[in-house]
C-alpha cells in the first residue's frame, strides 16, 4: 500500500543509490505506483503455492513459482525498456 501512495522510494535499489542529479530525471510518484502494482502482482504469485501446499498438488507450486518469476523478469524488462519513468519536460 506504501508504495501504491507514491511514497516509498528509498526502499526501491537502484533508485535510493543514485546521485541526487539521477534522482531528478525520474517521476518518483510514477515510479512508485509501478512498483506498487508489480508488488501487488508478485503477492497474487504466491496464491497457487499457498493452495498447492493446502491441497498437496505439486503442479500448483511449479505453476505459482512459474508466475512469480516471469512477473519478476516481465517488471524489470517493462521498467528498463522505454521512458516510462523518466520526468515530462
Amino acid at each position: 500500500m506504501f508504495f501504491s501512495q507514491g511514497k516509498g522510494a528509498f526502499l526501491i535499489a537502484g533508485y535510493n543509490t543514485a546521485s541526487k542529479a539521477e534522482k531528478a530525471r525520474y517521476d518518483e510518484k510514477t515510479l512508485c505506483r509501478f512498483m506498487g502494482k508489480l508488488m501487488f502482482a508478485l503477492a497474487g504469485t504466491w496464491v497457487p503455492v499457498a493452495l498447492s501446499a493446502l491441497l498437496d498438488w505439486m503442479w500448483l507450486l511449479w505453476l505459482g513459482l512459474g508466475l512469480f518469476l516471469t512477473v519478476c523478469v516481465g517488471g524489470v524488462v517493462y521498467m528498463n525498456t522505454g521512458r516510462r519513468f523518466l520526468k515530462k519536460r
